[in-house]
């Protein structure tokens, strides 16, 4: 039995079709849901993952890519993106995945597929190809999608002491005009994480820009008091 297959088997097998109605209406989603919560999902799919190993990259990304356009239920959408993180395919991670994830991210179009995309897997390249990756951010920052540009402006949300901040604004930036709830949200979050770490800065920014409503709330969310 391929992965796919066994990751598919393994779903069903754990699902509880009572839970799945609130599942898809909580989540606004139109592929229905099988009724597997996380804990028990992840748990099912690392041992498939852990018995049906792929023997290289190209298999591998095929495998990830079946999951995703095969889906009928939003479930197996979250394995692909489980297999694409699997710690045993960690090596391929290169710039060659860019291609499949940036399929997953505009054909996903919502946040609880598109934000794990961005925060760990193309955070995680942006760490590893930091000048190949952040040329890909700046056109992402610019382009028409909007979860492109969300996932531009998230994919230093990790990075803590290490963000690029002249990289985080220059991809926030043309988005900052966007009245969208979901590229609103993804400044104040971005913003955010990176206050953990530079509250002063931030302070700073968002006073220099103007930001206000939503992204300015959540941005200094957890900014009680700024060192003079």
């Amino acid at each position: 039995m391929s992965v796919v297959d066994a990751a598919r088997q393994a779903l069903r097998q754990i699902a509880d079709a009572d839970k799945a109605p609130a599942m898809q209406a909580y989540m606004k989603s139109d592929m229905p849901f099988l009724g597997v919560q996380s804990g028990p999902r992840k748990l099912a799919l690392k041992a498939v993952f852990l018995a049906n190993r792929l023997g290289g990259a190209p298999e591998w990304r095929r495998a990830v890519l079946a999951l995703w356009r095969e889906a009928e239920f939003r479930e197996e959408r979250y394995a692909a993106i489980e297999l694409a993180g699997f710690r045993l395919y960690r090596d391929f991670q290169t710039l060659y995945t860019v291609p499949m994830y940036e399929e997953m991210i505009v054909t996903g179009a919502w946040w609880d597929l598109v934000d794990e995309l961005a925060t760990h897997r193309m955070g995680h390249l942006l760490e590893r190809y930091p000048d190949s990756m952040r040329a890909t951010m700046l056109e992402w920052a610019h382009d028409k999608n909007l979860w492109k540009r969300r996932t531009a402006i998230l994919s230093q949300n990790r990075f803590k002491e290490q963000t690029d901040t002249a990289l985080l604004y220059a991809c926030i930036e043309p988005s900052l005009s966007d009245n969208d709830f979901f590229a609103r949200k993804a400044i104040g979050w971005a913003l955010r994480e990176y206050a953990k770490v530079n509250a002063r800065e931030v302070v700073r920014y968002v006073t220099a820009k103007g930001i206000s409503g939503l992204s300015r709330r959540e941005a200094l969310k957890n900014v009680a008091q700024v060192p003079g």
